[in-house]
């Protein structure tokens, strides 16, 4: 008798995954996406990555290339769900959210969207917790599902996350990165359709891509319904502290704390 494989897309979490998010705010779902699905995530990237940069619309980063001086790289996207209607449906009405549901104990909305290219050259991140960048303004929990678009290696970056004892609370000042030789850090490697869910408490970092191919993955961040929706206001605030590279006053200096 032939089993046919359900990706976890197309059931809820288990007790056991539940658990396990609950013990250690992190948990990786290998092949949650199927293959159909997968390619139009892959898809739809692409037609995020191409569209052209104007002002208002979706926010697009770049940073100085690390192995050709002088050229500048996306670096992320920011702010997509807005102007890319699939992307949004999948973002607050699919699975993900679904899952969401279960792992935070109630209704999640969405609180951010995120797109980190990191094309060859692009800069890796220094270890931090998400919740210490000012979140707590907004909601008092998030949990983020990284979303694998490209194959996330060791050598291209990959995500590390701390095997320290849980967080429940910052360990560190707010928008300062934390020292990586306390923590423990892994790597994670993942497959395209892969996603690591993790709560804005949990330590992570990564290393740059120094390789000839992409490393792209899905950011989508998330907040119990409880909280608030806090989406636009978030993005808003963001557009005037940190504004995309179009948007930015000529002879302006921005920083980016963490």
């Amino acid at each position: 008798m032939t089993t046919t494989f359900l990706p976890p897309a197309n059931r809820l979490p288990t007790e056991a995954e539940t658990a396990a998010m609950r013990a250690t705010g992190t948990l990786v779902v290998p092949g949650f996406f199927g293959a159909e699905q997968t390619a139009s995530l892959v898809a739809w990237t692409d037609e995020i990555a191409s569209r052209p940069e104007v002002i208002g619309g979706q926010m697009v980063y770049r940073e100085d290339s690390l192995i050709e001086p002088g050229r500048r790289v996306v670096q992320r996207i920011e702010d997509f769900c807005g102007h890319h209607e699939r992307m949004d449906q999948v973002a607050r009405f699919g699975a993900i959210s679904r899952w969401l549901g279960r792992l935070m104990g109630g209704p999640a909305v969405l609180f951010k969207d995120k797109i980190n290219f990191k094309y060859p050259g692009g800069d890796g991140f220094k270890a931090h917790q998400d919740q210490a960048a000012g979140w707590s303004r907004y909601a008092p929990l998030f949990v983020t599902a990284l979303v694998t678009i490209d194959a996330a290696t060791i050598e291209n970056g990959c995500l590390e996350i701390a095997t320290a004892p849980r967080a429940r609370g910052l360990i560190g000042e707010e928008w300062a990165p934390l020292p990586e030789d306390e923590l423990g850090l892994v790597a994670v490697p993942t497959q395209p359709g892969d996603v690591i869910f993790f709560d804005s408490y949990v330590a992570h970092a990564s290393k740059p891509n120094l390789t000839d191919a992409p490393r792209r993955v899905l950011y989508l961040t998330y907040n119990l319904a409880e909280a608030g929706d806090h989406r636009a206001r978030y993005f808003a605030e963001k557009r005037v502290a940190f504004p995309p590279d179009i948007e930015r006053a000529p002879g302006s200096r921005y920083v980016f704390r963490v």
